[in-house]
């Protein structure tokens, strides 16, 4: 005998020893002799030889037997350093490439044929590996191998074993049966590899679940069925049909108790299914086509026929959902039909699971220009209504959201609950989209850019949104405010402010008469910030119309009822009042400001919020709302005065405390002061003679000096000190800021000067005012080119104050702004140069002949091209959650 030939008669002497060897009586009778023979087995597998390697496979597989591993403790990494080699010498083996044309057809054949009995012997001494591991299972010794050396406890254990049989099967075993199903179908070898697969869920129970999903994903189902078809129609192959059949079984019930994007089924559904599965799998032997031909039949369908449809179709929704779409779209479409008034005709309701995977599939497999019959969608609404709640056939995905809002028989009916249940099946809670310039975004995600484009077709559906901002849990109601937000935000052509409006309006109605005197709480807050994002969008003046006004009032009579505290209710509130009276024409202003102020409860809480100005020192949560209060106190008052509007509540305000905050300026956020100086300034402007603002003197004072009379409520002090603070203010180089305290600037000397002018002229003149001048331009040669400093300009030439700003210096800002080219300002510093102009001007200041002719060629210039080529800056903000209109602070 040759060595070769040798080896082989040993081997297969071994195997038949191995094989022969009664259970009972142990052929190995220590550990240590079992691992010998495995490590010669694993030498003999790694031969070079085909023919040795051949049936050293075979002896392998007769050697992973129970009786023959059991003597403790087992040889876990032997065994598998046995297996790794099988492995790995069949994939070498199975990768070698076949020469087809030098071959020949015939001896290619047998090639193919030779490769797949060595994949057979191989597979088959893994099953019995896998075997050998489900009986150890039950093996407490074998399960904890008490007597390894504590240094390889982690490798010799049957927990370690298991998840090696997994990985190697998963990494080795199915890449390799694949490639060889690309060239021949043996059905005993899919029986022992289908039989593997199996016996790995309960091997790794802990992992069933994830390699369920992986298989469903490489598209077992289908091949599995293909399994089916081509060789177990009537009674041949039952072995293979049946192992087939149990393979499905626990894949399905794995898939179906981790459900992707759905609910779990109970206990008692998953043994119905259960139940369902394991009488209808073995009897489907059908091809695909003519599976889907046996569900579109209408004729009258009998119980068990009835129950081989609901296998079919729990077989291809797990397959769908796992990107597995093996059938026709369009003919499952219309097959799913056929079943679904089938089951009406015959008055069946399907489980719920059923229901599930028919409801997913016909919104998946309908095109986009397809629409279903009537009928079809009138069966499926007395389905669904037959349902108790609609999560028991959920499934997450954007096209069955598109489904149910496509049809507005299935939107009025379950619209609320499918837009619910997306939402709280969204993983992504979208808070990366807010406050992100719609420019700025990134492209959507998928499922988002599905609904937006619902939005778009079908505005009504952003009703039922609204109503989920308020009604739903708080998670669930900021996911969808979020989504609102962005879409309004990137679809500014869609015209929808109405309909939100109005519906704001119902809701808002209905919760003030729900609440009465208690408005906090639950999600309101969300919805009013929405309301705002709402007012914001419009960028153009417009009347307010009947629903605005009665919005406006609903809205009033709601902070009425709330208290200082519930910040997160009266900020969107009051963005949206002080939103309101500044977005509208000056008619609608008058009309919005009179039933503002009819709100007396309005009018009282605004003075209980300015008196917490003096009370809450630097910042506080309460910060942006005063800054609104004072906003809107300040417009409330302009409003009334200027169309002597009724006031059927006054409020009051301690000027001393006012005067105070803004002489002596401690570290406040910026917007508060330019909040504050906005309200002085309007009180001012009025000379202090509002109907609706009293300011009272607080505490005790002393008697005012003879000379301060003529300015009373002020005195030449707290003028004085007052403009040391407004020009404390103005070194901060704040733009809002500077804005606010040249206005009110502007206003504090018009007073003054009407009453003392000679006291004007002095505060004017004041040498500090150079200082300040300076400190505020900056070392660029057109520094002066700035609205604000034009403005301070503008005040000291018309209070003739050449000390702080000379006759040449003027002369120069002149000839530096004539030869600038006025287009790269914006429109404010346009306004603000063509004021400087006109006040130099009327003062007399022009003596040099051709700067007066400069000027005048750039009035004509500025006064054609000032507010024509520019276009004009958003003038309602959202600075730190405050709403703040550009030109109130600034005009």
């Amino acid at each position: 005998l040759t060595n070769t030939e040798l080896h082989k008669q040993g081997l297969l002497l071994f195997a038949e020893i191995l094989t022969r060897q009664p259970e009972e009586i142990r052929l190995f009778t220590s550990s240590a002799m079992c691992g010998d023979a495995g490590r010669a087995l694993q030498e003999a597998v790694s031969s070079p030889v085909l023919e040795v390697a051949a049936e050293a496979v075979k002896a392998a597989s007769a050697f992973l037997r129970k009786d023959h591993q059991s003597a403790p403790p087992v040889q876990y990494r032997a065994l598998r350093a046995l297996l790794e080699a099988m492995l790995s010498r069949c994939s070498e083996f199975s990768q070698t490439p076949l020469n087809r044309r030098s071959l020949g057809n015939r001896d290619s054949e047998k090639a193919i044929l030779r490769r797949g009995k060595f994949l057979l012997s191989t597979l088959e001494g893994f099953r019995n590996a896998c075997r050998l591991a489900v009986e150890f299972q039950g093996e407490p010794i074998a399960q904890e191998n008490p007597f390894t050396a504590p240094s390889a406890e982690k490798e010799d254990t049957l927990e370690d074993f298991s998840e090696f049989l997994l990985s190697a099967c998963d990494s080795l075993c199915i890449p390799m049966v694949m490639r060889h199903l690309e060239q021949a179908t043996h059905p005993a070898l899919m029986e022992v590899f289908l039989s593997i697969l199996h016996s790995l869920f309960i091997i790794v129970p802990h992992m069933k679940k994830k390699f369920s999903k992986k298989l469903a994903a490489s598209s077992f189902i289908r091949l599995t069925l293909e399994l089916k078809a081509r060789f177990c129609n009537g009674s041949s192959h039952s072995a293979l049909n049946q192992v087939c059949s149990s393979f499905l079984y626990c894949m399905c019930l794995n898939l179906l108790s981790a459900p992707e994007k759905t609910r779990s089924l109970s206990q008692e559904e998953l043994s119905a299914v259960s139940e369902l599965l394991q009488h209808g799998l073995p009897q489907i032997s059908s091809r695909s086509p003519e599976s889907v031909a046996f569900l579109s039949d209408r004729q009258y369908v009998e119980g068990t026929a009835r129950q081989r449809q609901y296998c079919i179709l729990l077989l291809f929704y797990l397959a769908y959902i796992h990107e597995d779409r093996f059938v026709s779209e369009a003919e499952l479409f219309v097959a799913l039909q056929g079943f679904l008034l089938s089951l009406q005709d015959q008055g069946e309701h399907p489980p719920p699971v059923v229901f599930r995977a028919s409801i997913y599939l016909i919104a998946i497999c309908q095109d986009k220009d397809s629409a279903l019959d009537e009928a079809v969608v009138s069966a499926i609404r007395k389905f669904l209504e037959g349902i108790s709640d609609l999560h028991l056939v959920y499934t997450h995905h954007p096209l069955l959201l598109r489904f149910f809002l496509l049809y507005p028989e299935l939107m009025s009916r379950f619209g609320h609950r499918i837009l619910e249940l997306w939402f709280f099946w969204e993983e992504s809670s979208y808070e990366e989209l807010d406050d992100v310039p719609s420019a700025g975004l990134p492209t959507l995600p998928a499922s988002l850019a599905a609904l937006f484009q619902m939005l778009r077709s079908s505005p009504s559906i952003l009703l039922i949104l609204l109503d989920l901002v308020y009604s739903s849990p708080v998670d669930t109601a900021r996911k969808v405010l979020m989504i609102l937000r962005t879409f309004l935000r990137r679809n500014e052509d869609v015209q929808v402010d109405g309909l939100i409006r109005g519906h704001f309006l119902l809701i808002l109605q209905h919760l003030l008469v729900e609440h009465g005197a208690s408005p906090s709480g639950g999600n309101l807050p969300l919805l009013l910030s929405l309301l705002s994002l709402v007012q914001l969008r419009n960028k153009s003046e417009q009347e307010l119309d009947s629903m605005a006004m009665k919005l406006l009032h609903q809205v009033s009579k709601l902070c009425g009822k709330c208290s200082p505290n519930d910040v997160d209710i009266l900020q969107p509130s009051f963005n949206f009042l002080y939103w309101s009276l500044h977005q509208t024409t000056l008619s609608s202003q008058k009309r919005a400001a009179a039933v503002l102020l009819s709100t007396t409860a309005l009018i009282e809480l605004l003075e209980k919020m300015l008196a917490l100005t003096w009370t809450e020192m630097g910042s506080s949560p309460r910060t942006a709302l005063l800054c609104s209060a004072w906003l809107l106190t300040a417009s409330f008052s302009a409003q009334q005065h200027s169309g002597s509007l009724q006031v059927h509540q006054t409020l009051s305000v301690e000027l001393d405390q006012l005067l105070k905050a803004l002489s002596f300026p401690k570290k406040k956020p910026a917007l508060l002061s330019v909040a504050i100086l906005r309200f002085l300034r309007t009180a001012l402007q009025q000379n202090f003679s509002s109907a609706l603002v009293a300011l009272a003197p607080s505490g005790s004072q002393p008697l005012p000096a003879p000379e301060d009379n003529i300015l009373a409520p002020l005195g030449t002090s707290q003028v004085l000190a007052l403009v040391i603070g407004l020009q404390n203010l103005l070194v901060q180089k704040d733009p809002l800021l500077s804005q606010g305290c040249v206005g009110c600037l502007e206003a504090l000397l018009d007073y003054v000067y009407a009453r003392s002018p000679d006291l004007a002229l002095h505060v004017a003149s004041q040498p500090w005012n150079r200082f300040l001048l300076f400190t505020l331009l900056d070392a660029g040669e057109n520094s002066f080119l700035r609205s604000e400093i034009l403005r301070l300009m503008t005040l000291f030439v018309r209070y003739n104050s050449s000390s702080v700003l000379s006759h040449e210096e003027v002369g120069h800002v002149l000839q530096v702004a004539a030869l600038a080219d006025l287009s790269t300002l914006s429109n404010t510093t346009r306004r603000a140069l063509r004021d400087f102009f006109l006040q130099v001007q009327s003062m007399g200041l022009l003596i040099n002949h051709s700067t007066t002719q400069t000027l005048q060629a750039s009035l004509e210039g500025l006064s054609l091209s000032a507010f024509s080529d520019h276009p004009l800056p958003q003038d309602m903000l959202c600075l730190g959650g405050v709403a703040v209109s550009m030109s109130h602070i600034r005009d």
